[in-house]
């Protein structure tokens, strides 16, 4: 009975970590919805307008020319119709396709009755697959994320191309330094922004007009000096011709604020953005130097996808850190991190965690344990105290445990070792210690030893 109970299969404790794997799709089959709609609606206009343009025209014109005409136009806006709403239609199937393939991927682990079954550890490969190409798509590695996909036939279980136009779009604000194309992206999701109260679109506004301004302090500079003589100084006409561009871009940045900036109601931000027109890109004055810094284009980028993955329910953190931190912290004991490494070379007493486990208290350089004792770290048969996660697991805080498992007689060596009373006498008596001495196992028979009335026993409060 023990046996089953450690091996049932709980499937709703494996599915806190696939929520978005049905989330995504829901949402672009949503977004897809609605610019179905979206072009329905201004296609019906459109035609109704055409339709009464060509009516009123055969009515009044004997000539049929122009009636079929306007009847041209409209079936061509139509057809126009036809296409797009085709294009939407077969990204509708592909959702619907990938949506079937997730909902049978999840029913496959309901269908798991035991942890020790073989489609368990299928299943499991399969997830992992799955959280290694979240992983690189949200790293920016998209082509390999899209052949690791390829080659576990798991395409249409992760969501590759809505990464990639995702990372489009950071890289536009991050290296290229254009707002257009998250521009576009607010406007597709505007009413969902707008109900998360996103400041997005503000601030994407917000950084036209501080480059409008820009623009306008540097031409009014650059211009003047082209037109510098060496012989008879700065030219009247290059200075007034670099004015006038000046405040060409400077009017175009107030008629932008007024038509983005003013209604947000944020009358501090609102001061600083017009105390830009009076300081200069080169004026180290706070707080106008961090408008014009260019690390607010790396600001845009992380708050584009602090806002996308909101839209789109996905966490913050890639699944596999989420998953990683959970198994660390399910695995970590306060022996993986303590100043003394937990023993590996006796194989009566291998579990670390279990049976022996390390005080920290005593720090002091005569106490620490031999070289080859530290060095055993690199073997541990504990995976929190490999080399490879040990650093890792360090910051992961300790898994509750409802149960302790130790030995019922454990005594402590004056090296700060615990083992059962027991079965350190047993192994004493097994590798030949003399009779009333004590060896630490883990140092083997070339280590230090006691006597055992250096040996304390341990009481657990």
């Amino acid at each position: 009975m023990a046996e089953l109970t450690t091996t049932k299969l709980n499937a709703e404790s494996h599915l806190l970590l696939d929520q978005p794997l049905l989330r995504m799709p829901h949402e672009l089959s949503r977004r897809n919805q609605k610019n179905a709609q979206r072009y329905i609606e201004n296609s019906t206009k459109d035609a109704l307008f055409a339709l009464t343009t060509a009516t009123k025209t055969a009515s009044k014109s004997s000539n049929p020319d122009a009636t079929l005409a306007s009847l041209d136009g409209l079936i061509s806006k139509m057809n126009g119709l036809k296409r797009k709403l085709e294009n939407l239609h077969e990204e509708e199937m592909r959702l619907h396709k990938s949506n079937r393939a997730r909902l049978q991927h999840l029913q496959d682990l309901y269908e798991v009755q035991s942890l020790a079954d073989v489609k368990y550890d299928e299943w499991s490969r399969t997830r992992l697959s799955r959280l290694l190409v979240d992983y690189l798509l949200r790293e920016g590695y998209a082509e390999s994320a899209a052949h690791l996909a390829a080659s576990q036939g798991i395409e249409e279980l992760v969501d590759v191309d809505a990464f990639v136009a995702c990372h489009r779009i950071e890289k536009s604000l991050r290296e290229e330094r254009i707002t257009q194309l998250a521009l576009n992206w607010c406007k597709e999701n505007s009413k969902e922004l707008k109900k998360q109260g996103s400041m997005l679109e503000f601030e994407l506004r917000l950084q036209q007009y501080i480059e409008l301004v820009r623009q306008g302090h540097l031409a009014g500079m650059s211009d003047a000096g082209m037109d510098v003589d060496s012989m008879n100084g700065v030219s009247l006409d290059g200075a007034t011709s670099a004015a006038r561009k000046s405040e060409e871009k400077l009017v175009e940045a107030r008629t932008h604020a007024k038509k983005y900036l003013s209604a947000s109601g944020d009358f501090a931000l609102l001061g600083k953005a017009a105390g830009l027109l009076a300081y200069r890109p080169w004026d180290d004055v706070k707080p106008y130097s961090d408008l014009y810094s260019p690390t607010r284009w790396t600001h845009l980028a992380h708050l584009f996808l602090t806002t996308h993955h909101t839209l789109y329910s996905l966490p913050p953190r890639p699944l596999l850190h989420i998953a990683l931190s959970a198994g660390l912290s399910a695995l970590k004991t306060p022996a993986c991190h303590s100043h003394y490494t937990a023993p590996t070379t006796m194989p009566a007493l291998s579990n670390p965690h279990n049976s022996s486990s390390k005080t920290p208290s005593n720090t002091s350089s005569t106490n620490h344990p031999p070289a080859s004792t530290s060095a055993s770290a690199t073997t541990s048969v504990c995976p929190i105290c490999s080399t490879e996660l040990n650093a890792l697991a360090r910051n992961v805080p300790y898994a509750h445990h409802s149960k302790s498992l130790v030995e019922q007689d454990p005594v402590v060596l004056p090296n700060g070792s615990i083992y059962g009373k027991e079965r350190l006498r047993k192994w004493c008596e097994m590798v030949g210690v003399e009779e009333g001495w004590v060896r630490d196992p883990g140092q083997g028979l070339g280590g230090q030893k006691w006597s055992w009335g250096e040996v304390r026993k341990v009481f657990i409060m």
